[in-house]
């Protein structure tokens, strides 16, 4: 074998490898998006879509229903984010490990209460004993950005370490209503 022979196969092993790493990477991806999915959620798409394949008129009644499952369920999220005001902008989920009894999930939530951006941080232990699932919340982290004040601190290292998420958005909805008020307050007196 020539000399240019050998290069031309080394290039072509280089770029085979590049190709398999690339795809790999996009497998992982698509891995990871997977698990921002429930078992259930996955199984009700899979669900409706074989219902759009039996029968032409059966499917376009499903579309239709799911369409207007859909409104109701934008118009009540719209309604408690009015009624809470408390907005989620950005919600990721990650399994971390999963056996039969139990469920590790990695959230990271972040949104804004009232005009106080805050962001969370979780693992949510699911544990299922005979047909009963319990969920507990674990290694929670909280990141507000106006946590200047050391009520505030003390707040959220407390909240953190109970891992109560309801006493979390109750108290920051609290906090963030007086956080408004002063705001208001001092620029008036600007």
């Amino acid at each position: 074998m020539d000399e240019s022979t050998c290069q031309a196969y080394e290039d072509e092993i280089l770029s085979l490898e590049e190709e398999i790493k690339l795809l790999a990477e996009k497998y992982e991806d698509g891995q990871q998006e997977s698990t921002f999915f429930s078992d259930e959620e996955i199984l009700m798409a899979v669900k409706s879509s074989q219902g759009e394949f039996e029968g032409e008129s059966e499917g376009r009644e499903s579309l239709s229903d799911l369409k207007a499952q859909l409104e109701s369920l934008e118009t009540d999220l719209s309604f408690l984010m009015k009624f809470t005001g408390i907005q989620f902008t950005s919600h990721s989920k990650k399994t971390v490990e999963r056996t039969t009894k139990r469920t590790v999930r990695k959230h990271r939530l972040s949104g804004n209460c009232l005009s106080l951006p805050f962001q969370l941080e979780f693992q949510l232990l699911e544990v299922q004993n005979e047909g009963n699932v319990s969920a507990v919340v674990t290694d929670l982290s909280i990141v507000l950005e106006s946590a200047e004040d050391s009520d505030v601190i003390k707040f959220v290292s407390s909240t953190e370490e109970c891992g109560n998420l309801l006493t979390f958005f109750r108290r920051v909805l609290s906090y963030a209503e007086w956080h408004e008020h002063r705001r208001a307050t001092f620029l008036h007196f600007k």
